[in-house]
């Protein structure tokens, strides 16, 4: 059995126990999380196409004819060359960005070299796909600054030890007009002019520059130049991709094989892609329990794209897991809990996970706070004196103005949680009117007026945010 499939075995035991308990829970990650780091260099060629395969939009020409490259190049002494290309036009990344670092990192996995290349000089021509108008050409300085961040935010996804690094400008800005011309002259127009985008603006009379045609010839330039046996691009790609096949068949060479990641669905449920300017996005960088919230905000229905796109299951163990789902033996609610410790211990461990999956707990599912042990704490004899709203903004930084904490208090989102060991917890909600008064005096007012015996711990909640007020 290869090591990948002993992985499995021992996550399809776990996947049949209780999986809302917290010792199974942290078990199963730390089995898939190790996957990885998993050398897959054992898999057959048909096992390495497949694995490939079930988590791509397109493989073209075919999976069939991954699984013979691979084979062919085996023959030869060596793996595949697979090539991703950076277009750093931004300078924070997102899952979203993760998702073909991912399967690049199978593929290294799998014993094939990688090169990541910079678009250094196609990003001052600027990529028009999706655009519905054109884009702005990036500067030196854009580019160096974005891609300054780019490396160590992914670097949970990737080994950058084993990578070649390489910039387009190195062929690319000397490429002559000679050469360009007689490359084009091979390149139907309507092979450009075949994109929705492009049918779209000029329909509609905007404008299409020829800079914008020419961006598909100079990333297909890139393939040639480093003989790519496969590139990797989202779907949205996909034309550009399949014309570094035309280009390459144009300069004798065997054309790279084509696959697509998909563009997947942002956090907020609405049907657009993941992207910083509609907010529903999970940053790279973001802290434990924000990854661990923003995943358990997603619909229900999200959590086999999520799965598919950010874990390392297999499709036979998230089949089983929502077949448990289907025959009620678990919760879906459990499901994404793990799906939110996956992503969680991707990028910070499985013992953040853990802590993360703890204090989502306490917070929703009414639990004692206590189980969490780096909730920040407010100490009654220091800041008792001053406004609760005061106290959320410059001792907590839970809101970034004293209006902000005012606003959580009029949409019933500031919150007493009072704790006691017979009755649990009890929440009692603040008006705004509370949000100006002293702390001191709101929470012994409130303490005092609640039924039940003295707490054992009272906590301040505002929206997802708690903390703990000591010395009453």
């Amino acid at each position: 059995m290869t090591r990948l499939g002993d992985s499995v075995q021992r996550a399809s035991e776990l996947l049949a126990q209780d999986l809302s308990t917290d010792e199974t829970v942290e078990r199963l990650l730390a089995e898939t999380g190790a996957r990885r780091y998993l050398d897959l260099s054992d898999l057959p060629a048909k096992e390495q196409a497949a694995l490939i395969g079930a988590r791509t939009v397109e493989l073209l020409p075919s999976v069939e004819k991954l699984a013979e490259r691979i084979e062919e190049r085996a023959a030869e002494g060596r793996g595949l060359h697979i090539k991703l290309g950076i277009d750093p036009t931004g300078a924070d990344v997102h899952l979203g960005h993760a998702v073909p670092v991912i399967v690049l990192s199978r593929f290294q996995r799998m014993g094939h070299d990688v090169t990541l290349l910079i678009g250094d000089f196609t990003a001052k021509i600027g990529d028009p796909s999706g655009r519905t108008a054109e884009r702005p050409p990036l500067t030196d300085d854009d580019i160096a600054r974005n891609l300054s961040g780019y490396q160590e935010q992914v670097r949970p996804f990737f080994d950058f030890e084993k990578v070649r690094f390489v910039n387009n400008s190195a062929w690319l800005g000397s490429f002559t007009l000679p050469q360009l011309l007689s490359l084009l002259s091979q390149v139907p127009v309507s092979s450009l002019l075949q994109r929705e985008d492009f049918r779209n603006r000029l329909s509609e009379g905007s404008g299409l520059m020829m800079s914008e045609l020419l961006y598909p010839i100079a990333q297909a330039l890139d393939s040639a130049e480093l003989r790519c046996d496969v590139e990797l691009g989202g779907v949205d790609q996909l034309l550009n991709l399949q014309m570094g096949r035309r280009v390459m068949e144009a300069y004798g060479q065997q054309p790279q094989l084509v696959v697509t990641m998909p563009l997947v669905e942002g956090t907020d449920g609405s049907g657009a892609k993941m992207s910083k300017s509609k907010g529903n996005y999970v940053g790279l960088s973001s802290a434990p329990g924000e990854v661990f919230g923003k995943i358990m905000s997603i619909p229900d229905r999200l959590m086999v794209p999520y799965l598919r796109a950010w874990t390392e299951w297999t499709d036979a163990e998230i089949e089983r897991a929502t077949g448990r789902i289907e025959a009620g033996s678990l919760h879906p609610m459990d499901l994404k809990k793990i799906l939110a410790g996956e992503v969680v211990a991707a990028l910070h461990g499985v013992p953040a996970a853990m802590q993360a999956r703890a204090g989502f707990v306490a917070q929703f599912s009414r639990k004692s706070f206590t189980d969490v042990g780096s909730l920040p704490v407010v100490e009654v004899a220091e800041h008792g004196e001053e406004g609760i709203a005061a106290v959320l903004t410059r001792v907590l930084e839970f809101t970034p103005s004293a209006s902000a904490a005012r606003r959580i208090a009029k949409q019933n989102g500031l919150r007493l949680i009072i704790e006691t060991e017979g009755a649990g917890q009890t929440a009692v909600v603040l008006p705004e009117a509370d949000a100006l008064r002293p702390l001191a005096e709101v929470v012994r007012e409130k303490v005092t007026g609640s039924a039940g015996d003295a707490p054992d711990a009272v906590y301040l909640k505002a929206g997802r945010k708690v903390a703990e007020i000591r010395g009453l």
